[in-house]
């Protein structure tokens, strides 16, 4: 069962309960995922997680909640993220590697 925008639950990824959470598509849906397997992240990892990585890398090497936990830079984040209430709105910009690869 999906959960959408506005549901509160706990995210799979930093695994903080009682967050706001949103359906991230594992796969991206413009690179196929529409029908493929989601996830019920809470909206700072999820921003954080398009932040860090594009569509493409997602989809080829990022795809499952197990590897973007093993990501050392996602492995950061939710050290992190899980010191903060869940009630804090955080700031997410690009990764100065994304913004070198426009």
């Amino acid at each position: 069962m999906k959960k959408k925008k506005g549901t509160t639950g706990t995210c799979e990824l930093c695994l903080r309960e009682g967050v706001e959470i949103t359906v991230h598509h594992l796969t991206p849906k413009e690179l196929g995922g529409t029908f493929l397997p989601t996830a019920n992240l809470c909206l700072p990892c999820h921003k954080q997680i398009h932040a860090l990585y594009t569509n493409e890398e997602l989809a080829i090497r990022m795809n499952t909640i197990e590897r973007l936990r093993d990501d050392e830079k996602i492995r950061r984040f939710i050290k992190w993220v899980q010191k903060q209430p869940s009630s804090k709105l955080t700031r997410v910009t690009k990764s100065n590697e994304r913004r070198k690869k426009r």
